[in-house]
């Protein structure tokens, strides 16, 4: 593996995450990796990995999802995790040390511009971690070519905004009182880069997959697993595009917005804790012919 870069083409995207999001994302590891879990599960499910194959795991962040393919290939296959987050690699090799599994591994390094060893993995898998590409052809083409001739993707990705209510939800009672930056361009690097299937769909066969499949997943999350109303409007003042947007315009720490952060959440509050509507893509595709 060639030494990590942070430059190039998502310099602002690394930065991003080194710098920002990524410390937030390992305060929370916790509550994310249960919120998430399903997510990972069923994408998991639809690859069919088997034991003895070779997987990699990008965007794998506090390692969660890395964990549970080393688990799946044993110890005569591999599972490598990639991500552009310090923080979150340090967390994820921590966890690592704990699991005592030889076949697991991680490293920095950005999917879109790392060279692979061609043909050195059987299946590229991700949970929530490729919309953040500035160039996403390129980016799987990259991909593509770290597969083996018979191998596999397997992701998930979120849907649009408005089929996110645990998004939209404070998002819209954040706009309420502060000005927000205005929603970046369509397709641009960031969480719903993906949302638009014919996209997707058309940058895999760009890229060279072929047998290209989009599993629309729906449900309801149980924000911060299940804490309280107060509990869950912290929660989404520090992780989603709500926050981002807040801290954008200046506003993260606005008294007003988190009071009408909590009062649009308390009609969706049960017994159990905060729960909100999502709509994720699992996307599915064979690595195509030489």
């Amino acid at each position: 593996m060639t030494p990590f870069a942070a430059d190039g083409p998502n310099a602002l995207q690394i930065r991003y995450w080194n710098e920002e999001s990524g410390p937030k994302w390992v305060a929370l590891q916790a509550f994310l990796d249960e919120e998430l879990a399903p997510f990972g599960r069923a994408a998991l499910e639809r690859a069919g990995i088997a034991a003895g194959e070779r997987a990699l795991d990008v965007g794998c962040g506090c390692g969660a999802t890395t964990l549970e393919l080393a688990e799946r290939v044993g110890p005569a296959g591999a599972a490598l995790g990639i991500d552009v987050s310090a923080p979150m690699l340090a967390r994820a090799r921590e966890r690592a040390r704990r699991a005592g599994l030889p076949q697991l591994r991680f490293e920095q390094a950005d999917a879109q511009t790392h060279r692979f060893a061609p043909g050195s993995f059987d299946l590229f898998f991700s949970r929530f971690g490729v919309m953040f590409f500035a160039e996403p052809r390129l980016a799987f083409a990259n991909l593509r070519r770290a597969l083996a001739r018979d191998g596999r993707l397997a992701f998930v990705c979120w849907q649009e905004l408005g089929r996110n209510p645990w998004m939209l939800v404070p998002m819209a009672a954040a706009a309420r009182h502060v000005a927000l930056p205005p929603p970046p361009a369509e397709g641009a690097p960031g969480p719903f880069a993906f949302a638009d299937p014919v996209r997707v769909l058309a940058i895999l066969a760009g890229a060279g997959f072929a047998g290209a499949s989009l599993e629309p997943l729906e449900g309801e999350l149980l924000l911060r697993g299940g804490g309280s109303l107060e509990e869950a409007a912290e929660f989404l003042l520090q992780i989603g595009p709500a926050a981002a947007a807040l801290r954008e315009a200046g506003r993260a720490g606005d008294p007003a917005v988190r009071e009408a952060i909590r009062a649009a959440l308390l009609p969706f509050a049960t017994p159990r804790g905060v729960r909100l509507g999502y709509a994720a893509w699992i996307a599915t595709a064979q690595r195509g012919p030489v």
